[in-house]
């Protein structure tokens, strides 16, 4: 059970195959550049990798306009590679995830090129039509500021196609069975060469009935359990990682209350209240967006994260919150997108502060979850903001002080490398880091290491302790008759915390640190510890004598 359940304490890595490592030297990423980087994600300590759309594409929004299912886009190499590919991350004990984009198509998709063409192609009906434009078409747009309308008039077809993005990603008619029996299909396809599993994209708006007479949403919950229940046939141990922004009393209809439907989503309400308890370095919010998202099945399992390949989306805070967090980590315009989120990477964000990078990822690490990185996060790299809306993160991977950081040996890299100010790959690389001990990549490696030798995090409960100021989140996980507690400041100033356990069994216990020498004994069963600013603790309870003690079940 636990071998299929082995997203429960795993570790995601996110890459774009395209910006990862260039083989051929034509500019952009492929699979034999990503090949020859096995090892050092191996090193690294990652579970699985996540892919981002590498199938045919135009690229005109970073491959998620996909143009054919069944393939590799020749830029990035073939089917082939990728076998290989996920043939040597087996080797190597780590599981391949890629991106499910579903909810629409490239406009350059075939499908969709008939459906124009031919008023009676099946195809007519696997995307979504109106004779006139709707009086809403103004309303729901994704991208605000950039996107206008979510209806777009074909001429060819002499009719509007809706669409939830942009306009050349028209969306699919997700109610049709016959598209739904070709999400199966595509699913059955990756599944046999190798995947585990799927990030499947926008999945609020894939399982949504679409049209132009329609006023309010309505979901189609039980296409998730059709798409969980193939998986489990297709392969043991097979996951979706849902993108479902969501509100905390919905999350249920996407798991399923028995877990029958998703496996994974992310902790989008989780996120947006980290990055506000880090603006503002108080802990009470963060802890009711915990404590809200608590409820799931056994078999379910939140995905924690920190920054993603998109914007840092706010659209959950309050208005006064979002203020904070803008004023903190984008307050210029220029960060900003869509209204609603902060467009940077996090290091920039945190003003590269060494303190404040550990003390975010030793929390993303402890939330109740599976921790998902993205690439280059390992090494703090930034983001170039002269370039349009999310790309400005998107940028290549930093391997080297070699010409474009090592990724490539064009003279025109597909993506450029940043190559100015203090993130640049003069000063920020894996080389470098590698060499330094006391470097961010080598305190990843072993928090990365720590973090799968805790188990209690991934399948155990939860509590809080009490620590009597609001800068300081104290979590205890309990599973198999072990315990550890997890402290973190929020604070740029050190806090004094004085707390119990509330287990009668562990009041006198000493709590041992599991990344340093700084463990605590209890006085009259109260524990004092000093957290300097920024400051965290990993603390196994009652010693490290816990392998012995695990129980059974």
């Amino acid at each position: 059970m636990i071998n299929d359940l082995w997203y429960k304490n795993a570790v995601i890595y996110c890459l774009s195959v395209a910006t990862y490592m260039d083989a051929n030297g034509d500019g952009i990423g492929d699979f034999q550049g990503l090949m020859r980087r096995l090892d050092y994600l191996q090193g690294l300590g990652v579970t699985a990798l996540w892919l981002m759309p590498f199938q045919p594409s135009p690229c005109r929004d970073d491959g998620y306009d996909v143009a054919d299912y069944y393939g590799v886009d020749p830029r990035y190499g073939t089917l082939g590679d990728f076998v290989e590919f996920t043939r040597g991350c087996e080797q190597r004990g780590m599981r391949v995830l890629i991106d499910l984009v579903v909810n629409h198509t490239s406009n350059e998709h075939r499908w969709f090129r008939e459906a124009c063409s031919d008023p009676k192609s099946k195809y007519r009906d696997w995307y979504v039509w109106s004779a006139r434009k709707p009086k809403n078409a103004e309303s729901g747009v994704v991208f605000p500021g950039v996107q206008k309308s979510t209806w777009k008039y074909d001429k060819t077809a002499k009719a509007y196609y809706f669409h939830r993005f942009y306009d050349f990603q028209p969306d699919l008619n997700t109610s049709n069975p016959d598209v739904q029996a070709e999400i199966l299909k595509i699913m059955g396809f990756w599944l046999q060469l190798g995947v585990s599993g799927f990030r499947m994209d926008a999945v609020p708006f894939v399982i949504a009935k679409k049209g132009a007479g329609l006023t309010r949403p309505t979901e189609q919950y039980d296409m998730l359990r059709a798409f969980g229940e193939f998986l489990t046939w297709r392969k043991a141990g097979a996951i979706i990682l849902a993108e479902a922004n969501v509100l905390p009393d919905t999350d249920l209809k996407y798991f399923g209350d028995s877990g029958e439907r998703l496996q994974m989503m992310f902790n989008f309400e989780v996120n947006q209240h980290l990055f506000f308890a880090l603006a503002s370095g108080e802990s009470k919010q963060l802890i009711k967006a915990i404590n809200d998202t608590k409820p799931r099945p056994a078999t379910a399992q939140w995905g924690q994260f920190l920054r993603n390949h998109d914007e840092l989306d706010l659209g959950r805070l309050s208005k006064k919150q979002r203020e904070t967090v803008f004023a903190a980590f984008g307050p210029d315009d220029n960060m900003q997108l869509y209204q609603r989120g902060i467009r940077r990477r996090l290091a920039p964000m945190l003003q590269g502060d060494r303190r404040r990078l550990e003390l975010a990822y030793s929390l993303m690490m402890t939330l109740p979850g599976t921790p998902v990185i993205r690439y280059g996060d390992e090494i703090a790299m930034g983001e170039d903001l002269r370039l349009p809306e999310r790309s400005c993160a998107r940028t290549a991977m930093q391997w080297s002080t070699e010409p474009h950081g090592g990724f490539t040996k064009s003279d025109k890299p597909h993506m450029p490398v940043i190559s100015e100010g203090p993130y640049s790959f003069q000063h920020v690389n894996v080389a470098a880091q590698r060499r330094d001990p006391n470097s961010l990549l080598n305190w990843m490696e072993r928090i990365i290491r720590m973090r799968k030798e805790v188990p209690e995090i991934g399948w155990g409960d939860f509590s809080f302790l009490r620590t009597r100021t609001p800068a300081v989140l104290a979590m205890k996980y309990a599973w198999r008759n072990n315990s550890v507690l997890c402290m973190h400041n929020l604070s740029s100033e050190p806090q004094e915390v004085h707390l119990s356990m509330h287990n009668d069994d562990e009041a006198d216990c000493t709590l041992v640190n599991l990344l340093s020498e700084d463990h605590s004994s209890p006085e009259n069963g109260k524990h004092s510890i000093l957290l300097e600013p920024y400051g965290y603790r990993w603390f196994r309870v009652c010693g490290l004598d816990y392998l012995l003690k695990r129980s059974a079940t």
